[in-house]
Order: C-alpha cells, then sequence, then structure tokens
C-alpha cells in the first residue's frame, strides 16, 4: 500500500474538496506525460492505479511479430518467448516499467501535470460552491480597501464590494465582521470574483429569511420590497396561515426580530406593512405612518389619486419626499397626493363621487402612530415632529 500518496490524497480531498477520483486521473495522465517525454510517444503505454491502495503500475503494449520494425510498439517473437513461451505472432505483450528511472525533465513535467489539474479542480470546486450561494446572504470579514472598493474574505475567496453598492456614509474598518449579498460569481482562469452588494434590496428579504422562522419556511411571504439604503425601507408581507399575524411575525416580541435586522444594517429605518391584493388599500397601507381619507388608483394606467388631512400631507410625502416615493415603488403605481383643501379646491371629490365629510370623524382625531405599522416608533414619531 502506498500510504504517503493515500493520505496526500485525503488531505486534499478534505481541504480544498477535490474527489479522490480526480486526483487519481490526475496522476494517471502525469504518468502518460512523463512516458511520452521519456520514451518519444505514449500512445501504448498504460497505466493501472488501485483506487482503495494508491499502488500503481505502468506498463508498455508491443505486438510480437516475428522482425520488429519499431522497437516502441512491437517486440520479436523471440522476445517474447524469452518472457512466456506461450506467447505467438500477433500477441500483445505487457511489459513493465519503472517510473522510478524517468529522467528530471519528465518527473518534472508529471509533476507540473498533477499540479496543473489540482489548481483547476480547486477553481472548479471554489466555482461551484459560491454560485450555489448566488443570490444569498453571507458574512464576511473585511480585509482591505482597494481604492474606494473593499475586500471582503468569504472563507475560501475574496469578494469585492464595489463603491457604488456601499451604503453612502457606511464605512468598514479590517477584521469587521459584515453581511453582504452575492450579486454575482463569474468564473475566471485566476478563480471566481464575486461580486457583492449592501445597497441590494433582497438583502433585507434575506435577512428577514435568516431572522424570521415564519418566512423561512413560507408562512409569513415578503410580497414587495423598496428601498433607499441606509435609510429606509418598506416591505409588504402576507401570511399564508390565517392564525399568524405577517407582521407581528416580523416584527418579534418588542421588536426584537425587525431590531437585529435595523442593527446589521446600522440604523437603517424599516416599515412593515401588510399586503393587499386590493391596490387601494395596498397604497393606503404603503403610506403609512400617514392617514388616508381615500385613494382612487387606475390598475390599467398604473397611478393613483390619494387625498389625506391637510395636516398629514407632509407625513404622507415624508422627508423630500421618501415615503411618498417608497410607497410607489413598494405598489407600482404612480401615487399623486393631495390635501384636504387642495382636493376641494380642485372638485376631486366630487369626481370621486364623495362628499366633504364621508370620512368618519375619527379619522381626523386618531393619533398618528395608531395604524404606525413600522414597529419603530422611535423612527415615525422622528419623522411626524421633523414634518
Amino acid at each position: 500500500m502506498n500510504k504517503e500518496l493515500l493520505e496526500a490524497m485525503e488531505v486534499l480531498e478534505k481541504e480544498k474538496n477535490i474527489s479522490k477520483e480526480t486526483l487519481l486521473e490526475a496522476i494517471e495522465n502525469s504518468l502518460l506525460t512523463a512516458c511520452k517525454n521519456h520514451f518519444g510517444k505514449a500512445d501504448n503505454v498504460r497505466v493501472n492505479i488501485n483506487p482503495d491502495t494508491c499502488d500503481f503500475a505502468v506498463y508498455m503494449e508491443k505486438e510480437v511479430v516475428e522482425t520488429p520494425e519499431d522497437d516502441q510498439l512491437q517486440i520479436s517473437l523471440v522476445d517474447a518467448k524469452m518472457m512466456n513461451p506461450k506467447y505467438e505472432v500477433g500477441d500483445t505483450v505487457q511489459i513493465p516499467l519503472d517510473s522510478k528511472k524517468f529522467g528530471r525533465i519528465a518527473t518534472q513535467n508529471a509533476k507540473n501535470v498533477i499540479l496543473q489539474k489540482i489548481r483547476e479542480e480547486e477553481r472548479s470546486s471554489l466555482y461551484k460552491e459560491y454560485y450555489m450561494k448566488e443570490k444569498d446572504v453571507m458574512t464576511g470579514i473585511v480585509q482591505r480597501m482597494l481604492g474606494k472598493n473593499v475586500s471582503i474574505n468569504l472563507g475560501r475567496v475574496d469578494a469585492i464590494l464595489n463603491e457604488s453598492e456601499q451604503v453612502k456614509g457606511e464605512t468598514f474598518r479590517p477584521t469587521e465582521r459584515v453581511k453582504v449579498y452575492i450579486l454575482e460569481v463569474k468564473d475566471t482562469p485566476k478563480g471566481p470574483r464575486i461580486s457583492v452588494s449592501r445597497t441590494h434590496p433582497d438583502l433585507v428579504k434575506r435577512l428577514f429569511e435568516s431572522e424570521v422562522a415564519e418566512v423561512r419556511d413560507g408562512t409569513v411571504e415578503i410580497k414587495a420590497i423598496a428601498r433607499e439604503a441606509g435609510s429606509r425601507s418598506k416591505i409588504a408581507v402576507m401570511s399564508n396561515d390565517p392564525n399568524v399575524d405577517p407582521v407581528g411575525a416580523c416584527v418579534g416580541l418588542n421588536g426584537s426580530r425587525v431590531n437585529s435586522i435595523v442593527n446589521e444594517l446600522r440604523g437603517e429605518k424599516i416599515d412593515i406593512i401588510n399586503w393587499d391584493e386590493n391596490p387601494a388599500y395596498l397604497i393606503e397601507n404603503a403610506l403609512s405612518p400617514a392617514k388616508v381619507i381615500c385613494v382612487v388608483a387606475d390598475e390599467e394606467e398604473r397611478e393613483a389619486q390619494v387625498i389625506v388631512p391637510d395636516y398629514q400631507l407632509s407625513l404622507a410625502i415624508g422627508k423630500e419626499g421618501q415615503n411618498a416615493r417608497l410607497a410607489a415603488r413598494l405598489t407600482g403605481f404612480k401615487i399623486d397626493i393631495k390635501s384636504e383643501t387642495q382636493a376641494r379646491e380642485m372638485g376631486l371629490f366630487e369626481q370621486m363621487g364623495l362628499q366633504y365629510g364621508d370620512a368618519p370623524e375619527d379619522t381626523y382625531e386618531e393619533e398618528i402612530q395608531e395604524d404606525y405599522q413600522d414597529y419603530d416608533s422611535e423612527a415615525g414619531q422622528e419623522d411626524a415632529d421633523q414634518q
């Protein structure tokens, strides 16, 4: 038994995830290459390797003829009978070769063949491993800054976090652990090239899948996400189980689940709303924490007219239009928000078939936070105060 070779292959198989069969094939090819370099050809050379013991034998097949014309391919009948009297013309003789007698150049070439195969298989193994993680989230360790880009180690390979995929104002320190979204994995001659992101909306989705068991098992489904990285995200959720509150499941006890995601995103606010198949109700939910009097949605044109109380207009629009902008992205509708006063002046109530005062009286008196499904009360109140 060739213990040294067997142990070496077991180490390579474990550390580099290269199969034993691949390594045996590489050794076989290297021996054939060495034979070709040593004898000038290897068409009739055969290699037998025992996969269990790693013992190998190299031999050359020659045809028995009366008078050999090519010593590399043929052997005389006289010489063949000296090896075994049973040989006759036309038989094939297997002549053992001593691989230890190969020259230095032949041995070096054989070594290079094995190393090249190992590198190719390692690169292929890495690509397959990380390609399976494309569109998923991984935890990496910040290595170094590459100009404005960041090199992040994902275990066996380094990924590149480009400046365009970084959250504005976010900084990184070497050895810092950070979660990233795997954008793309490319196979290159130098190994897999991995691009990652901290701004992609699906980063939020994957974080909820890892943090919320109901999202992970499909009980709660994330139907839509709108994100302005580093500032605020809105997600619409629905439950496939009538006994499970989708918003409550995502928020967790005392906000524990959503807060852990907020911390991972370094303070990015997250609004969680109920999904509704009715676009008018969905738009109303999406505009929270603002109260809505009336929504008229045109599904064909993907446009919606929304009327809110006068004192809620700035809250519905949000700081620099952020709340309305995220609601539009979340629902896929172009949203036009008007205050009650504007609506009366433009005659929108009459156009919608409503009269001023049709909305319930308590619509104007309830506190802003009662329907705020963000469950981040501090963030919601902060926006309300700013407006």
